[in-house]
């Protein structure tokens, strides 16, 4: 029976839940069944944006008007400004949003769900994957087109959005004007090193981070036109000299010992002497390095022994080799300060950026390590997934990583290498400690066991309670995708009479509930502290247990998480019992007043006596509760017992009737329930001892209530 149903619950999660969207700009509006492209094999619905935070319209035609209201989910990546509104009848649905940041955002959709009815398991739902396009133009032209063997110079690019091209700090190789692009606060900046004399020809081939549609095929790519510019390569006024190194680290090592570089034959180099490499062409520049020429090779180089002592970057400046502070070739190369990392910082899943190195299993977070020569490093993080991201940063000062911790990880720590060496950063392992909703914890009062989140509002109960019970199904804390950890409690007992007096209070604090063996972390709960078994409520209460409460107690129970074990607000569960009854017997003495008697049999058959004085009425009487209302009586009452006619009749008048009534009499009290004084009225019959006759009785009477 279970597998047919979940079989119809995944026909009916398979059926589409969306016959039509749109989704309309200021400009243009896009339909779900002609705007579409495919994107790694999967349909998309694309529309155009000229604003990071566009404002848009949503127009929603579900496939059937039956069943429960769509609803649109909540996205980090959209602020939803207004609610999807159902309009002709359900027919179509209307939505107003705003998206954030959709330069930078990726995988947008939009998720809708019907909520489950009484034929279905689960909801349906229905992801509309979307891609936002941008149009974007690149222009290149350059004042000068003069360029020298060797050095590098830097142009502007002109684009109407700087942010959506791709650039990159590597340089092309093997051309005869190599380049490379980078951004510099908001500007487009192309690098050119000239590598060959003579009319050359540059090819840029720029990429976007947005992709856009051609106008032919409709196909999604990130490729722009491509930009040829023709250039005058001339020959450098100093000889530029290359080395086989780009990169030398400055370290004690290379500043003591020298770094061993092979450098081209400069033709006046003396061997075995030292040259003064400076990061200017005039006099008296600042010592970057020294170059001492060991020996001639073979392929027209020379092999060197180089001593740094100052870092510097390619692109600040050329490097001057010197002879007597006369400048004699040019040469480039980074001297780099050795990687090292001073700080790192995590971003878990929708948080921000925090010092606090802690990470839970299972989980997808950033890594920034921040400190010198970064980009130079390898990093490699100890037992755990790299995931590739789009939107690492990475920098000499910064370098952003996304990893994945594997839910079985067992490490209390994941180290950090760069190159196999350890870089004295680590990530703290701590278990996942979340609140989980507490539909975990089931409540028995004399039936099965139920999820205390079901049981909403006062229970009016009209049994006898022999126990309150609470158990705990710690398997339904962790799943495959979602890891909550030991869960924290609190419970607080509250009884009270009928009438609010409270006769007890306990709280029971921090009991704790770990997850079972089905979690892929039950090795790592292991906990003495465990709660083991259900929680009984008579061997918590001391006063009175809850079979002993009076009629119209409640039992008031609190459940909530312990707040001082999580960093996030809990859940709370508040559990109200009420002993009803429906039926309530008491004496009752009260004072019927003129009341209306009629006999029957003997003289004077069939006649109504006169209106009788003050009597005295003694009853065992059965009151009847509303059973919607807690404590509240209705307004009659059925009871039998002795009726003294004109008890308090003082008159000596003969025509003064007493007598003693055995009698079976209705009573309607007041509504009021705070009334000290009441007027009830009678209706009964019964016998008169004296007389021996049976008799009727109707009358108003006296109540007094202390």
């Amino acid at each position: 029976m279970l597998v047919g149903r979940a079989g119809e619950a995944q026909a009916q999660q398979a059926a589409p839940l969306l016959r039509e969207l749109s989704l309309r700009t200021d400009t243009t509006t896009y339909r779900l069944s002609r705007n579409t492209v495919p994107v790694q094999d999967e349909p998309h619905l694309y529309f155009y944006y000229h604003q990071e935070d566009e404002t848009a319209e949503l127009l929603v035609q579900p496939t059937a008007r039956t069943g429960r209201p769509l609803r649109l989910q909540r996205s980090a990546d959209f602020a939803l400004l207004d609610s999807l509104t159902p309009i002709d009848g359900g027919q179509y649905y209307r939505a107003k949003l705003r998206f954030k940041d959709l330069g930078g955002n990726r995988f947008l959709s939009l998720t809708f769900q019907q909520p489950s009815d009484s034929n279905s398991f689960t909801p349906r739902t229905q992801t509309v994957k979307l891609l936002p396009l941008t149009r974007t133009t690149l222009e290149f032209r350059p004042a000068d087109t003069e360029l020298f063997v060797g050095e590098e110079k830097v142009f502007e690019l002109s684009s109407n959005n700087a942010k959506n091209i791709r650039v990159s700090p590597e340089w092309t190789r093997g051309q005869d004007i190599d380049y490379r692009l980078e951004q510099e606060k908001g500007t487009l900046r192309l690098h050119v090193l000239p590598n060959a004399l003579g009319a050359r020809a540059l090819v840029l081939r720029p990429q976007t981070e947005r992709p856009f549609l051609t106008d032919n095929n409709r196909r999604v790519t990130y490729a722009l036109p491509s930009l040829r510019q023709e250039f005058t390569v001339k020959a450098s006024r100093l000889r530029f000299l290359s080395v086989d190194k780009k990169e030398i680290t400055l370290e004690e090592d290379a500043r003591r010992q020298g770094v061993e570089l092979i450098l081209d034959n400069g033709r006046t180099f003396n061997l075995k002497r030292t040259y003064r490499i400076e990061d200017q062409e005039e006099a008296g520049g600042a010592l970057i390095a020294e170059l001492f020429t060991r020996q001639y090779l073979t392929n027209d180089r020379v092999l060197c022994w180089l001593r740094v002592y100052n870092t510097h970057r390619q692109t600040d400046s050329y490097l001057y080799i010197k002879e007597n502070d006369q400048a004699k070739y040019i040469t480039n190369f980074n001297i780099s300060p050795k990687t090292t990392v001073t700080a790192l910082s995590v971003r878990h899943r929708g948080g921000d950026w925090t010092s606090n190195a802690t990470v839970n299993p299972g989980e997808t977070l950033d890594v920034r390590l921040e400190g010198e020569s970064l980009l130079r490093g390898r990093f490699h993080f100890e037992d755990v997934r790299m995931v590739p991201s789009d939107s690492s940063i990475r920098s000499d000062a910064a370098v952003v990583y996304r990893i994945q911790v594997p839910a079985t990880f067992d490490k209390k720590r994941i180290s950090i290498f760069n190159a196999g060496q350890p870089i004295g950063q680590t990530l703290a392992l701590r278990e996942f400690q979340r609140p989980h909703p507490l539909d975990f914890v089931g409540v028995t009062f004399g039936e099965v066991p139920r999820p205390v989140t079901r049981l909403n509002g006062p229970i009016l109960y009209d049994r006898t309670i022999r126990d309150v019970v609470f158990s705990f199904n710690a398997g339904a804390i962790d799943s495959e995708q979602q890891l909550y950890g030991k869960q924290h409690l609190t419970f607080e007992i509250r009884t009270q009479n009928a009438k609010g007096d409270l006769i007890e209070l306990r709280t029971i604090e921090n009991v704790v509930i770990c997850p079972d063996g089905n979690s892929v972390r039950a090795a790592f709960y292991q906990d003495k502290h465990c709660q083991v078994g259900n929680l009984s409520l008579n061997n918590l209460l001391s006063a009175r247990k809850t079979y002993d409460l009076d009629d119209w107690s409640k039992i008031i129970i609190t459940i909530r998480h312990t707040q001082a074990q999580y960093q996030e607000p809990g859940f709370t569960q508040r559990l109200e019992l009420v002993l009803q009854r429906r039926v309530k017997f008491d004496i009752d003495v009260s004072f019927p007043a003129g009341l209306l008697t009629k006999q029957f049999g003997g003289e004077g058959v069939n006649n109504y006596t006169a209106f009788s004085g003050i009597s005295l009425a003694t009853l065992a009487q059965f009151s009847f509760y509303n059973p919607n209302k807690i404590n509240k009586l209705r307004p009659y009452k059925v009871g039998a017992g002795f009726v003294a006619l004109n008890a308090f009749n003082l008159s000596q008048n003969a025509n003064a009737v007493r007598d003693l009534g055995l009698v079976v009499l209705g009573s309607v009290y007041p509504t009021r329930s705070d009334a000290k004084l009441t007027f009830p009225l009678y209706l009964g019959a019964g016998y008169l001892v004296n007389k021996g006759k049976l008799f009727f009785l109707f009358g108003p009477g006296i109540g007094v209530r202390l």
